[in-house]
């Protein structure tokens, strides 16, 4: 069928090791200091140890506070629902070139499930796809549907947060199994560094992040980068650049303005090792044939990939006398895409394999604005910090396409030549694509909201959130209207014990708006989900750590199937539930050793039949591209030593469980063991680094989206990269 990319992935993430708990106590030494959390308040300056986000910066590997789990600088062993924080200093160890490599080491995340996907950041985070409605930048949502995607770079970033579960009682419309915040770099501080790297396919870069003071009240930073060059897929090539300037205007310390906006480029021959058929893959055909991993199934005189991405926007904030706070988060987002190209049509015959062409022209336009009050209102016993908010998103798609089929096809043969695997012939009398007229999708969602996090007693921490949610959804093509009301909400108690151990339970739901219509003239409803949870954080008194343990029960519902083709009908009948467990660790010890560990196990269940009539999936089966269970672990040790001085070294081990790859569940995913590995060496101002992903090159397939589209893992790739700071 058509490109399915832009709606399939799944969950899981990473670790083993939470054992890790029991151990960490022989690591820290006699005497020695460890810092404890740092809550800041709103408004103070950005620099030191806190970023302009008003919490904390992650040390080494442990983040000790978030803004996005409750839309309050709080602690993450106080936020109701299980949070993971990359910081900086992990994104630097591990030397991530896309998001979702930057999230291999998360739990209930399991990311680059199409592999070496160079202009889509795959990502799931408790077995539902959190890449369409589950992103957000600095707490504004990118809601984004079919290609009008926005791309992010991790250098760019400070830190990427990923909340698990149903968030809408605080974000509004959204994945129900969670989403991720990028977190943008800010001015406030001197910078100085430049950076370059190349990997072991010849893509290079060159990278610069500067910032400082213009005056008493005004700061800047400006970052950019400039890449390009070789995939793991033959022929395959990309040039991208970007550039993010940010300013921060700040008179007094109750009063900041930041304006952060940013500009990319990106043209790429696309590569990609996914959308390939089940037998030739996961296992050969029946000629006995497997598809080379870096097998180039596209025609250079055909690709084209063409974006162009700009955002601009603010964050005010000002707190008054009673030390109650406004804050104002605005931004207006645009993307142009263009892409041409050839993808297998899930055909593998002896060695030749069918391919369809698919083509589009996409453009997006989004702005969004929350609108927040917050302060401390204390009744008798009780403690209250109350957030107040208002927030509006609108989000206009625009998309022309073609599809033109192999020539080849049993049914409704097409144009598209086959390609042969062991004797592939590229170029060919490909013109120009007929596109068809555009189709224009329209969004509006207002929310209002409030929360109470209400301490009382001797620990004791309740949080209440509700929110009431209206959209308006508008196919202005088919001249199709709808308009919904929801409310969503949450109700948590934790306990903090004076050990640093809080355990919590918690209630959260959310809904998703529908962009699609039933085919028979009306839109679908929205799906909705609910989850209860409950867990265990403990943040160490002795040394600086976090770990988690989350038990979760989820489920997602009014999910769209397919009852019937003849005519064409689509029912919100569809349900899925997924219940788990996931533990994580963190550790930064005092003998220079950094720790990440993860595990997560799911067992997920078609509850009410869904999805399309071709691949119906009935009751009782359990949804494509979930593994029953991921874990991860990431070991980083600086030498002591005066003589290894500056040398660090890393190694890493990921393992993806198995997975179905048809709703039938009649075939199976493999399971794999990846390993990664890492050099450093600093040296005064100036540092240089060797990562290795997949140390061992294991040859493995992420996940399948069904029998025709499976998705080989990242081979090995080797990066080697040095900056200078000044």
């Amino acid at each position: 069928m058509l490109r399915l990319k832009a709606h399939h992935l799944l969950l899981a993430g990473t670790v083993s090791g939470l054992a890790l708990a029991m151990i960490q106590p022989a690591f820290a030494q006699e005497g020695a200091e460890t810092e404890l959390t740092a809550i800041v308040v709103e408004g103070g300056q950005a620099g030191g140890g806190e970023d302009d986000s008003g919490v904390g910066k992650v040390k080494g590997v442990v983040a000790k506070s978030s803004r996005t789990g409750s839309k309050t600088a709080t602690e993450v062993k106080d936020i109701p629902q299980s949070v993971s924080v990359v910081g900086r200093e992990q994104m630097d160890m591990q030397s991530p070139q896309k998001i979702d490599e930057a999230l291999r080491y998360v739990p209930g995340v399991n990311p680059s499930t199409y592999g070496t996907d160079a202009d889509t950041d795959w990502i799931f985070v408790r077995g539902f796809q959190a890449d369409q409605t589950g992103i957000f930048l600095d707490g504004l949502p990118f809601y984004q549907t079919g290609f009008g995607t926005f791309l992010m770079d991790p250098f760019f970033l400070e830190r990427i947060e990923v909340v698990k579960g149903p968030s809408s009682a605080l974000y509004g419309g959204g994945n129900p199994g969670g989403f991720i915040n990028y977190v943008s770099k800010r001015p406030g501080e001197r910078q100085r560094l430049v950076e370059t790297g190349v990997n072991s396919f010849g893509n290079g870069y060159v990278a610069a992040d500067i910032g400082d003071t213009l005056s008493d009240v005004l700061s800047y930073r400006v970052n950019g980068k400039l890449s390009g060059g070789g995939w793991e897929t033959d022929h395959a090539k990309d040039l991208r650049g970007a550039i993010a300037p940010s300013f921060k205007w700040q008179p007094d310390e109750a009063t900041s303005l930041t304006v952060l906006a940013s500009l990319s480029r990106t043209d790429l021959v696309h590569t990609s090792s996914g959308f390939l058929p089940y037998h030739g893959t996961v296992v050969p055909n029946a000629a006995g044939y497997t598809i080379p991993r870096d097998f180039f199934y596209g025609d250079k005189d055909v690709e084209q990939y063409d974006r162009t991405q700009a955002m601009i926007g603010y964050e005010f904030s000002h707190t008054f006398d009673n030390d109650w706070t406004v804050r104002q988060n605005l931004r207006y987002g645009t993307v142009s895409l263009q892409e041409d190209g050839l993808y297998g049509n899930g055909v593998f015959t002896g060695t030749t394999l069918g391919r369809y062409r698919w083509a589009h022209d996409t453009k997006v336009n989004t702005f969004t604005v929350d609108n927040q009050l917050e302060g401390k209102v204390d009744t008798g016993a009780l403690e209250h910090t109350v957030l107040l908010g208002a927030d509006y998103r609108w989000y206009r798609h625009g998309a022309s396409t073609f599809f033109d089929a192999s020539a080849d096809a049993a049914f409704f043969p097409g144009t598209t030549p086959s390609i042969d695997i062991l004797n592939p012939v590229y170029g060919g009398a490909y013109g120009p694509p007929a596109l068809g007229p555009e189709s224009k999708t329209t969004l509006n969602q207002l929310g209002l909201y409030a929360q109470d996090q209400i301490r009382f007693g001797d620990g004791w921490l309740a949080t209440l959130n509700g929110r009431y949610d209206f959209v308006s959804t508008t196919l202005d093509t088919a001249g199709l209207e709808r308009d919904d009301s929801k409310f969503t909400g949450r109700a948590a108690l934790a306990y903090e014990f004076a050990n640093g151990l809080t355990p919590y339970a918690s209630y959260s739901t959310s809904f998703s708006p529908a962009l699609t219509d039933n085919g028979q003239g009306a839109l679908l409803m929205p799906e909705s989900a609910k989850q209860w949870e409950a867990g265990v954080k403990y943040a160490p008194t002795s040394f600086d750590g976090l770990f988690t343990l989350a038990y979760f029960d989820m489920t997602r519902q009014d999910v769209p199937t397919q009852v019937s083709t003849a005519p064409a009908l689509t029912e919100t009948i569809g349900e899925v539930r997924v219940q788990g467990i996931e533990l994580s660790a963190q550790a930064n010890l005092v003998n220079g050793l950094k720790v990440i560990g993860a595990v997560t196990y799911l067992d997920a269940e078609v509850t009410s039949a869904y999805g399309p009539s071709y691949d119906f999936a009935q009751a009782g089966t359990t949804p494509i591209q979930i593994p029953d269970l991921t874990a991860s672990l990431w070991l980083d040790y600086a030498f002591q030593s005066e003589q290894l001085e500056g040398l660090s070294v890393g190694t890493g081990v990921r393992y993806i469980g198995e997975s179905w790859a048809d709703r039938a569940n009649t075939l199976k995913v493999d399971d794999a063991t990846i390993f990664d590995a890492a050099v450093r060496y600093r040296r005064d101002n100036w540092s240089v680094a060797l990562n290795v992903a997949n140390l061992f090159d294991k040859a493995y397939v992420s996940s399948c989206q069904g029998l025709s589209s499976c998705g080989y893992g990242a081979g090995r790739t080797v990066t080697l990269k040095a900056n200078v700071t000044w």
